[in-house]
This record gives structure tokens, sequence and C-alpha cells, in this order.
């Protein structure tokens, strides 16, 4: 029988030889790779920490200690070891989430999945047993890359304060957040790699000493903590003691008796304790090691043997602005790009390679990514910053009070925007539309197609005196949707056919398509409907009052929080005209989503063509006095959405 079936939770692992455990990491590696292809997921990350987590599982007693795990995309080894192992509905509706879930398991702790947040957790949950008076311990398990972060470093200064307050921080080393991590710190950690004196020194002592009986274990763990002055003769070491921080390592992250001597250690002193772990990503999987891009930090469905992916789909959102990315490149010399850790993820890795200099990788550190911006475009180029729609809320300030009220011609390029789905609730683009619109100055497109991404770019990169941005959905791009006309800025992507329409359906972005089909299914129901693309949501266009006031109802779509969204400032633009027409607006519930597909979680929340066909259907009904049984419950189903 495999060792892997025979481990249901945490303490089984407490009976397994030395060598057991090194089976079960096989057996993990193998696990993984046949699941993760079955289904997509983070496989490297995780094939880098099979032994780091069998050993933080051996040393500490979860849940009663507290593992915590910055953003979580390399939890799957946690899950396995904590009694879930069944990975065949792997981040799809009803079945395991991608990261750490509270709901799945009392061994999980943290799920926002956003990076750099795991030590003011940590610090926070310590604080909280030293109140109490609890002997538990907290283990923080952050990757180097996470480590850029700004968020750590604020948290490591508060961690440090307290020399009494058990705390271990695992460094999880391997070089890479996505791609490989860029900064001052990965340079100082390259250092402690390189500088392989230490180690060597104690190999070789280690070697001598356990043919010593009696004391010579004892004296080379006396070693192996050696003081300061020691380690900073050999190794320059001394950062993290300067913080005041315990420092162990750099350890061999698959070498389990190295990881349980080193945790046990650093478990047994009573203070804030880094362990400093050298790991590997994509261990054991030689498809994932030859892949210089990312190391398989994440795939779709893939031929395990190959790595190869089982099928391709059309040209995405991603791409087709990092190919537009490319070509402005080469026009305009002072078109420059930032990215926060994920240079090929948004799209700009192509960009990179045709103009190395004119790229800024800041690490996983999108605050600090937008006030650079904001000092490139004062000192007279035009950065464009690609992120995730989700991170920039982490930046909201630094776009309202550095980029925005200096007036910076800075241009925000939001990737994965709107419901991502399969990442689950941090990871659905859903706020952006709404967080932005308090901006004063800002501009904000929402392309519908491939060609307004181009297009759109091009003219937030003209506007040199505001913050500009340009939001688009995951995955792959569908066929161009035409224009029929234009009003004001706006396009017209469906004429009434009558002098006297009934509804002014506002289509935002990417779900253009789906508002074409409901008003298909309206003029069935004898209702004659305008749609139209707005392209910049915000400001709102000035013909989009004059427009309304031609209609009886004024319906809005978008991919975003109904609360603050488009529909809200549209609803605003309106009162401010004058113009006193009904408005409707279908938008994601202010709620955070479970993780399923884009339309899985769509047809969930209602925002879908026929669901909201229905609705103005029942909208119009009463307007013309035809109210019935059928519209009342629409609006009693949408209520209990909400």
């Amino acid at each position: 029988m495999p060792l892997l079936t025979r481990i249901t939770g945490p303490r089984d692992l407490d009976r397994l030889s030395l060598e057991e455990l090194n089976q079960l990491a096989e057996e993990i590696r193998t696990f993984l790779v046949d699941a993760v292809s079955k289904t997509g997921g983070h496989l490297g990350p995780n094939l880098g920490v099979v032994e780091l987590t069998l050993a933080l599982h051996r040393v500490f007693d979860s849940p009663k200690d507290k593992v915590l795990w910055d953003t979580g995309h390399q939890s799957y080894v946690h899950k396995l070891l904590t009694g879930r192992q069944d990975f065949s509905k792997l981040k799809m509706k009803g079945g395991l989430s991608g990261y750490p879930s509270q709901a799945e398991s009392e061994h999980d702790v943290i799920e926002n999945s956003h990076a750099s947040t795991v030590l003011g957790w940590a610090d926070g949950i310590a604080k909280a047993n030293q109140v109490l008076d609890r002997d538990d311990h907290v283990v923080a398990v952050i990757g180097d890359g996470a480590l850029t972060g700004g968020m750590a470093w604020e948290a490591l200064n508060n961690i440090a304060a307290a020399k009494d307050r058990p705390l271990v921080i695992v460094v999880n080393d391997n070089e890479r957040s996505y791609a490989p991590t860029i900064g001052g710190l990965a340079n100082h950690l390259a250092t402690l790699r390189t500088t392989d004196g230490y180690e060597r020194f104690l190999a070789r002592t280690k070697e001598v000493l356990e043919r010593t009986p009696v004391v010579g274990r004892p004296l080379y763990d006396t070693l192996h903590g050696a003081k300061k002055g020691l380690k900073d003769f050999i190794a320059p070491q001394g950062m993290f003691e300067d913080l005041g921080l315990k420092y162990v390592g750099p350890i061999d992250g698959h070498d389990l008796e190295a990881l349980e001597s080193a945790l046990t250690r650093a478990k047994r002193f009573g203070g804030p304790v880094i362990v400093h772990c050298l790991t590997e990503k994509g261990r054991g999987y030689q498809p994932a090691l030859a892949d210089e891009a990312d190391r398989f930090h994440a795939v779709g469905r893939i031929h395990p043997d190959t790595g190869l992916p089982i099928s391709t789909s059309g040209a995405d959102w991603t791409s087709v602005f990092g190919d537009e990315m490319l070509k402005l490149g080469k026009e305009r010399e002072d078109v420059v790009a930032i990215t926060a850790a994920m240079l090929q993820p948004v799209g700009l890795d192509k960009f990179a390679k045709a103009f190395p200099d004119r790229v800024y990788d800041v690490g996983i550190a999108e605050q600090h990514g937008a006030v650079s911006a904001a000092g490139l475009a004062h000192g007279g180029v035009h950065p464009v910053f690609a992120v995730y729609a989700t991170f920039l809320n982490r930046a909201f300030d630094q776009v309202l009070m550095d980029v925005a009220l200096h007036k910076c011609g800075v241009t925000f390029v939001l990737d994965r925007a709107g419901v991502t789905g399969t990442d689950g609730a941090s990871h659905n683009g859903m706020w952006d539309m709404s967080i932005l619109q308090v901006v004063p100055g800002l501009r904000l497109a929402a392309p519908r197609d491939a060609d307004q991404v181009r297009a759109q770019l091009r003219e937030a990169v003209a506007v040199d005196d505001a913050p500009t941005v340009v939001r688009f959905s995951k995955g792959a791009v569908g066929p161009a949707v035409p224009a029929v006309g234009r009003v004001g800025g706006m396009d017209v992507l469906r004429a009434p056919g009558t002098d006297t329409p009934d509804v002014l359906l506002v289509s935002v972005g990417a779900l253009a398509p789906m508002c074409l089909e409901i008003a298909d299914l309206l003029n069935k129901q004898g209702i004659s409907t305008t749609v139209v693309d707005p392209r910049w949501v915000k400001p709102v266009d000035e013909a989009m009052a004059p427009l309304a006031e031609r209609h009886r109802v004024v319906v809005t779509v978008e991919d975003n929080s109904r609360v603050g969204g488009v529909g809200s400032a549209v609803a605003q633009a309106l009162r401010d005209a004058g113009v006193d027409v009904p408005l409707r607006d279908f938008g994601i519930p202010p709620r955070f989503l479970d993780h399923a597909s884009r339309a899985e979680v769509l047809a969930e929340i209602g925002l879908t063509a026929p669901d909201i066909a229905r609705q103005v259907t029942g909208l119009v009904a009463r307007l013309d006095g035809r109210y019935d049984r059928a519209g009342a419950e629409a609006d009693q189903v949408e209520a209990a959405r909400d």
C-alpha cells in the first residue's frame, strides 16, 4: 500500500522512518504531477516544498500550532498531509480550493492569497498567544519573492521588537516568485546561497563529529547554532540578525534531517527566528525544471510525461496587450513598462526582450511600483504598469495621492479583471471599477474585444496629464464585436430600429456579446433595445444623459461589483443632468465568490443573458402596467442573490 494513502493527518508522519519519509516525498511528487496535470494548478511551487512541508508537520503540531502560508499557492502538499487527497476537482466547483481555505480544514488559517501578508498575520497571532498565555507556536512560511514586498518588512520591524515572543519565519528561497526574484534582497539571499563556506565547514565538521562517540552530535548542534560572529566571518548573514532576528541557515530544503534539526532548534528558541531554506521550484519533474520562464508556476491541463498542454485556445487578452505594447515600444522611445514580479503573466515578456533597459520589475511591491511610475512620468517618460486587477487594490492610495494628485501620465493595465473563477475569492478582479471611480481626473477604459484593447491602449498612453486605466478579462478573447454607429465617444453596438426605443443597454467591456444576446431576447418579447459600449467608462460620456432621455429604461451590465461601479456612476450622471429615467444595474454582488469556472460563477450570481433579460422584461412590464406574478418572482430571486 502506498504510504500516502495511510496519511490522514499530520501525526501519522510521526511513526515513519527517514527512509519512509523520503519514499513518501517521492510519492507526493508523483501524485502532484498526475493530479495537477488533469486539472491545472500551481505545480512548480508545490514540487519544491515537499520535504519542507513534511518537516513542518513533523516538528509542529497543527492545528494547535499555526502553520501559515504566504500566498498559499504552495499549500497542496499541506492539504495532502492534512487529510485532503481528492484532487479530482481541484479549483473546480465543489472541489478543493487552489489556496488554503478555512472552510476546508481546521489546519488552514490564511486564505487571502495576496503575497507578503503572512508575517503580519503571524505577528498578530503571536501577540494574541502572549496576551492569552498560550504556548502555541506560530510558523510563517514566506517565499523569497514575497519578501520583496514592503508589508513583509513592516512586519519584520515589529516582530524583531519582541525578543521573547516565539515566532518561526521559514524563508522558502527558490530564487523565484513567478519568475526569478529581482531586487536588492534577492541579491543578498543570492550571496547567502553562493557563499557556501559556512555550510561546507559544517558538513565537514558533521562528518567528523558524527564518528565521535557521546559528544559528537551535541557538539555539532552547538556549532550549527553558532553565534553571529562565526557566521559573519564565513558568510554575510548579518542583515537578519542586525534586525534582531535569530538566523538559522541556509538549510538544504530537500534534506529532511537538516530541516527537522533546524526547525526543532527554532521551535526551542523562545523568540523570533528565521530559518532560511533553499528549495528548487519544480523539483523532481524535468519538464518543470526545463521551463526557464517560471518552472511551471501555474499550468493548465498538460500531458504528465511531457508537460505539454493538452489543448490550446485562441489568442488571449494578455497576449493581445503584450503584442501591442511591443509595437508601441518600437514607435515611442518614451514608453516604459513596470511589473510587480509578474513579467510573463501580464504579457510584458516580449517588450522586455526587445527593450530590456525600459522595463522595471519592482518585485511584489505594487505600492512602490505606482509611486515609481509617478516619478517616471514626472521625469518625462510614459510608464505602463501592468498588474492583475485584484492586486491594484493594494496600491490605491498611491494611485490617488501620488499619481492622480500630481496629474501624472501613468497608464495602469489591469489583467484578469472581473470574474476570474477558479482561483477563488481573492483573485476575482471585481473591485477596480468601483474603487477607481473616486479618483479625480482618472480615465478608465474597458475594451470589449482585441481591436479595442489595441485602440484604447494607444488612447491611454496618449494622455500625459492624468492616470489612465485599461482593464480586460482573463482567458481567450472572442471575435471582434463591430460597432454600427457612434454617439459622442460611445460605440453603438445595436440600433433599436424605432424612434421610441424601450431600453438603453449599457454594455461594459468583455460582456458585449452577452449584452447583444440580451437585446435579442428582449426583441423577442417586443422590447426594442439600443446597446452601447461606452468604451471609456470613467468619466461618463457627456452623450449618455441625452441618449438615456430618449429611452424608457436604462440598464447597465458590468463585470465588476454593483456597489459603486459603472452603474452607480451612470445613475449619478443621469441625476446630475436631471434625466429621470428608471435605471437597473447588473453586476457582481458585494460578496466573496467561491472558486468555480467563470461561467459557473456568472450563472450563480445571475449575470447571464436569460437572467438579465427576464428581469428587464419585468421592469418594462411594470412601466406598461403589465406587471404579473412572474415579474414578482424574478424580483424575489434577484433580492435573494443580493
